[in-house]
């Protein structure tokens, strides 16, 4: 079952909620799967059953197609955010973290050629493998941080805060203007370029600028 952690080895008081995603938020990566750079942002949610500790194994869903990674800067929040402007934002986040979002692409496909929601391929049980947040005691420089995922110890994704088409205090203000962030909340910021598929036996790790953060899953 998961349960939100600090790297720090402390538990933290906060439930996990829901957890909101953002679609196409790297132009690059818009561009790999052709799909367009939308005019704002893409807003999806998963529930909290799509989330597991990303030290935990993943297991890709059976009979349901290509199944890829999504490699993601993730927000905890900490406090109650509605209708916030960008300034507002900052003490709201309790830490930094990363997060897979998996992806189940062949389905994905059909549900976006058939003009229906994406839910069913972006929030199946265990499509959301968190990592251990890092406590924010004090604030980053939100355009300046960068995480890289490798796949079978190949970099397959560098993503860049700067790169971002909705940066990241935008992107939380504009998410709290359609839906109120609650404490223990997550926001996933978007994936960079380099998507792909998950078989069985890989082996994923992620990093956090060079030295706050890296874990690392493979595949069941």
């Amino acid at each position: 079952m998961y349960r939100h952690q600090f790297t720090c080895g402390t538990d933290t008081s906060l439930t996990l909620g829901k957890i909101v995603c953002v679609g196409r938020n790297y132009a690059a990566h818009a561009a790999e799967l052709d799909n367009p750079v939308p005019e704002e942002p893409l807003l999806f949610i998963k529930p909290a059953t799509a989330a597991v500790p990303m030290d935990e194994p993943i297991h890709l869903p059976a009979g349901r197609g290509s199944c890829h990674f999504e490699g993601e800067l993730a927000l905890l929040i900490g406090t109650t955010l509605t209708d916030a402007n960008a300034s507002e934002v900052p003490p709201a986040i309790a830490g930094l973290g990363l997060a897979l979002d998996l992806t189940l692409r062949d389905l994905q496909s059909q549900l976006k050629k058939d003009g229906h929601p994406w839910e069913k391929a972006k929030g199946f049980d265990g499509s959301c493998p968190l990592s251990p947040f890092v406590k924010l005691d004090w604030l980053p420089d939100w355009d300046k941080l960068s995480y890289s995922l490798w796949l079978n110890d190949e970099l397959r994704q560098r993503g860049k805060t700067a790169h971002m088409l909705t940066p990241i205090l935008d992107l939380v203000a504009y998410i709290s203007s359609y839906f109120t962030l609650q404490p223990g909340d997550v926001v996933l910021t978007g994936t960079p370029a380099g998507v792909g598929e998950l078989l069985h036996g890989d082996r994923v790790a992620m990093q956090l600028e060079d030295d706050w953060l890296r874990v690392e899953t493979r595949v069941a």
